[in-house]
């Protein structure tokens, strides 16, 4: 998960790919959109490939897919081409690893599948904190190019690892079908209120951190106060993951999907009134927690509402909004 969540730090590669293909903004940034939407049909999807390999195996194959992408994305002599490779090939990688990691652990640990499935959400927030260090480094020395093949080589080194470890536990992902109770309405209206309120409880949080910095420089904060503002948003938000993943262990159901996003309603209210500049930062600080409780607690209550099997097909829909 640490490897796979430096999808979200793809703003380091904008120059780069302006400079390499003589692209617009637009263009460049279309490379990421297409990798989160391959992303999120490979969660809506997913549960039809994990029911046909071994954990291991599936792993192995997902390193390999998204490794494949990368490798060849570093030889791309177009942007187009590199739709195809990094945001086609390594956007499937990509989703098909979160999805079936967050559901794995969840099953692995039924006594606390909520906080095991903040820890799977806090590493691949945490990834996309580090990566950008390590993808500075090689596009400093190599460009582009450089940066697609560590990617590409540290998914093939993970595979040892990951694969080594889900054989020692010998756990299985468990998967029904067809779903049960799939005709029954009550089940179908309470699937589109989770979907409405995951939705738009996401939507809220990613307009605010995807605006942090304008945020607070439109505050008046100086370049290096600036700065902090994703880091700030990143750490909260792996804060966040590990506390909304338990909670959804321990609080009823209602209370969980209540709590986050009143709480991350209070930040922007304040940011919308108020514009000094500690304010501001401790209220992304608050967005950033209620974002990452609200993405590891709502599989944690969609397990808990429709069980762990059924859980998996139901949260790939919703995760959808």
């Amino acid at each position: 998960m640490l490897i796979l969540g430096s999808i979200h730090s793809f703003s380091v590669f904008l120059e780069p790919l302006e400079n390499s293909f003589h692209a617009s903004r637009s263009m460049v940034s279309a490379t990421y959109s297409l990798a989160l939407g391959f992303l999120t049909l490979s969660v809506l999807f997913g549960h039809h490939i994990y029911a046909r390999l071994r954990p291991p195996l599936l792993v192995a194959f997902i390193c390999i897919l998204g490794a494949t992408g990368c490798a060849l994305a570093s030889a791309a002599s177009s942007l187009p081409i590199v739709w195809l490779e990094y945001s086609l090939l390594f956007g499937v990688a990509n989703g098909l690893g979160y999805g079936f990691t967050l559901q794995i652990s969840a099953q692995a640990n039924p006594q606390w599948k909520g906080l095991a499935m903040g820890i799977i959400t806090a590493c691949y927030a945490l990834g996309a904190v580090i990566s950008p260090l390590f993808f500075n480094m090689l596009l400093t020395n190599n460009g582009f190019a450089g940066a697609m093949q560590g990617l590409a080589i540290c998914l093939v080194l993970v595979i040892p690892i990951c694969c080594g470890l889900l054989a020692m536990a010998n756990t299985k992902l468990k998967l029904t079908s067809p779903l049960e109770n799939e005709d029954n309405s009550s089940h179908k209206i309470l699937i589109i209120k989770l979907w409405i309120g995951y939705g738009t409880a996401v939507a809220a949080g990613l307009i605010a951190i995807g605006h942090a910095t304008g945020i607070t420089r439109a505050s008046g904060l100086d370049d290096q106060r600036v700065l902090l503002a994703p880091i700030i948003i990143a750490i909260f938000n792996m804060v966040g993951s590990l506390m909304g993943g338990n909670l959804a262990d321990k609080l009823p159901i209602k209370q969980v999907l209540i709590i986050f996003p009143t709480l991350s309603s209070v930040g922007l209210f304040l940011l919308a009134f108020f514009d000094s500049g500690l304010l501001v930062l401790s209220c992304l600080a608050i967005i950033g927690f209620s974002y990452g409780a609200i993405i590891a607690a709502y599989p944690a209550v969609v397990g808990a509402l429709f069980g762990s099997a059924d859980g998996i097909k139901i949260y790939g829909r919703i995760f959808t909004a």
